[in-house]
């Protein structure tokens, strides 16, 4: 599943990251970063990828658009004190 612009702030918010540090730890740029959130541009799967990649390292969930609920993110239970 590829996350949608609003799932990767939401989840850059979870994790209390800047544009910065997310854009580093995916590998893209920040300006990419922030054309992507502010939904001005139709990126690459590649780019939705790494993104989602390094969200999901630093603990975070993707929720899928399902009946009982919308799309959205929440954090990982883990027993990896990194995460907590």
């Amino acid at each position: 599943m590829l996350p949608s612009a609003s799932q990767i702030r939401a989840g850059r918010g979870l994790l209390g990251w800047s544009r910065t540090e997310l854009a580093s730890r995916a590998g893209v740029s920040s300006k990419t970063l922030q054309l992507i959130e502010d939904e001005a541009v139709n990126p690459r799967a590649s780019t939705l990828e790494a993104l989602g990649r390094a969200l999901a390292k630093g603990g975070v969930l993707f929720l899928i658009h399902s009946k009982s609920g919308g799309e959205g993110v929440r954090r990982a239970l883990s027993e990896d004190p990194e995460l907590e």
